[in-house]
């Protein structure tokens, strides 16, 4: 059993993050079924799951640029990181936002089929990455 009071160190959160981008891809691409006729994911819990892949991708960069605590009683939540960004940098902030309801709700929860929103999420998740990126100290 895994011990999670000693969170597990990334060493490039860059790399990590990128990582789980392609993995969200592959498995859309992979499982997904692509209605091509109509652009539509046929399987919404492949959507799902790609897109929560997605977001934790997500997570780890900004985890890492922000350094984001949780408390002795719950993890941290999207306000947390909506303070944090808020203090450095409110484009990366418009992007988080933007990119919760596009990849963690819409494609997370919601399992949003269309092709159209998934690559919004694609996209979102890389610029927001990107972003992080270009904020973290070179080594």
């Amino acid at each position: 059993m895994k011990d999670s009071s000693h969170p597990e160190v990334i060493t490039d959160p860059i790399d990590e993050a990128r990582r789980y981008v392609r993995n969200a891809k592959d498995l859309l691409t992979e499982k997904g079924k692509l209605n091509v006729e109509y652009q539509y994911y046929e399987d919404r819990k492949y959507v799902r799951m790609a897109g929560n892949t997605l977001w934790n991708g997500v997570l780890i960069i900004l985890d890492a640029v922000f350094h984001v605590k949780q408390n002795k009683r719950s993890r941290p939540n999207f306000i947390d990181y909506e303070k944090a960004i808020a203090t450095r940098d409110l484009k990366l902030l418009n992007l988080v936002t933007i990119g919760y309801d596009a990849i963690h709700l819409s494609m997370g929860y919601d399992g949003n089929p269309l092709k159209a929103n998934c690559q919004e999420g694609f996209r979102l998740a890389n610029d927001i990455i990107d972003r992080c990126a270009a904020m973290l100290p070179t080594a």
